[in-house]
Formats: structure tokens, sequence, C-alpha cells
């Protein structure tokens, strides 16, 4: 590596260590204007009862653009705290648990400032709800499988019965007998095992209700009947 290109690798070092310290500030900020475009948004639309009066025109342009900067910085602070819980999570738990935790602030912080948005505007909030809830529902019986899978996911990040390159064993019904080998992976809908056999995705509402146990332990019974051996020949 010549001095040239030793310059360019300590320089992006550095940015990216620039980087990394300015994401907190960057998002701190971010939520405190959000906070303020909220306030003003909501003081504004107290002058008026409803969109289209002439004599609170003025009113209802502050309104409307305070509650589209509230949307803007309310996402920025929400990308920008979820990508830096993923980064603090990321050593301790794993990539795959890191990216659930992630994904979970984002829907849910996504669903909340989208609430408080359509609520400065005077939309009627209720009936949005009300209408969101029975979609909700229908949409669930039809993913019923696989947010079953992405709820195990999170219940096996949080009791953690096993982590990544552990060997064990797996034991079910719904498996058809059992599983042993390797943990490689621990996703958001699959557990990913090495065996003998080769590559095994498994499901997490499977590795949930399965029994659990570590794989080739020395020194475990021997399995089936135990017979004696034969007695030596009487000596002449």
């Amino acid at each position: 590596m010549d001095l040239q290109e030793k310059r360019q690798l300590d320089l992006a070092r550095q940015m990216a260590r620039v980087k990394a310290h300015a994401r907190p500030w960057r998002s701190i900020i971010a939520l405190v204007l959000a906070v303020i475009a909220a306030v003003t948004s909501a003081s504004a639309g107290r002058q008026f009862s409803g969109w289209g009066e002439a004599d609170h025109l003025a009113a209802q342009v502050v309104a409307a653009s305070a509650a589209v900067a509230f949307c803007l910085f309310a996402a920025i602070a929400l990308v920008t705290l979820s990508s830096k819980a993923r980064d603090v999570l990321q050593p301790l738990t794993g990539s795959a648990h890191a990216a659930v935790v992630r994904s979970t602030i984002v829907l849910a912080g996504g669903v909340t400032a989208l609430i408080i948005t359509l609520a400065l505007v005077k939309v009627p909030v209720g009936q949005l709800v009300l209408g969101g809830a029975v979609t909700t529902i229908l949409i669930g019986i039809g993913a019923q499988q696989s947010l079953s899978n992405v709820f195990a996911g999170i219940v096996l990040l949080l009791a953690r019965p096993f982590d990544v390159g552990d060997a064990v064993r797996f034991r079910s019904g719904g498996l058809s007998g059992q599983i042993e080998g390797t943990v490689t992976e621990i996703g958001i809908t699959y557990v990913r095992i090495e065996t003998s056999d080769g590559t095994v995705h498994l499901p997490n509402s499977q590795a949930l209700s399965a029994a659990v146990g570590p794989a080739g332990q020395p020194g475990q019974a021997p399995q089936g009947p135990v017979t004696a051996s034969p007695a030596p020949p009487p000596l002449t």
C-alpha cells in the first residue's frame, strides 16, 4: 500500500468516526425540530375549525406547512435513532436480532408519526383507525403463519434459548423427529441450521415450540436396550 492509498484510508476512517459521532446529535436535533413543528401546527390549527375558511387562510398555510415539517423531521429522527439502536445491539445480539429491533422501532414510530400528522391537519383519525383495524385483522388472518414466525423471532431474541454457533438438537412432533446441527443464523422468520445432510431452514415458530437441547454431549446414555456380554468359557 503506497502513501496515497494510506492517506485515503485514514481519511475514510476519520469521516466514518465523525459520522458515527454526529449521528446521535442529528437525530436529537431532528426530534427537537419535529416537536417544535408539531406545537406550531397545533397552535395555528386552533385559530380555525375547518379547512377552506377564507378568514384564516394564513393560519391554515402555517398549520399545513408545520405538519409537513413535523412529518419530515420525525422521519429523519426515526431513521437515525433506529440505525443507532441497530449499531449498538449488533455486537451484543447479532445482525439478525438487531435488524428485528430496528424494523420494530421504524414500524411503531412510523405509525405514531403518521397518526400525529393526520391529527395536526384535522383528518378524522378515529375513522381511519377503525378502518385500519379492520384491514389489519384481515391481513393478520391471511398472513397468520408469517406473523407467527416474526413474533416467534422476537421471543427468541428475548429468551435466547440458543445462540449462533451452538450445536443443538430440536425435537418436536411437528418436525417429524429431530433436527441436530449447528445454528448459523437466527433471522426474522427462519433459523438456519447446518446439519450432516445440509442446510435446514427451520421456521421460528417451530423452533420456539420444539424442545431444544445440546447436541453431541459426551457421556450421554446409550440409545436402545443394553445387552449383557456373554460369559467367558470355563477354564479346562
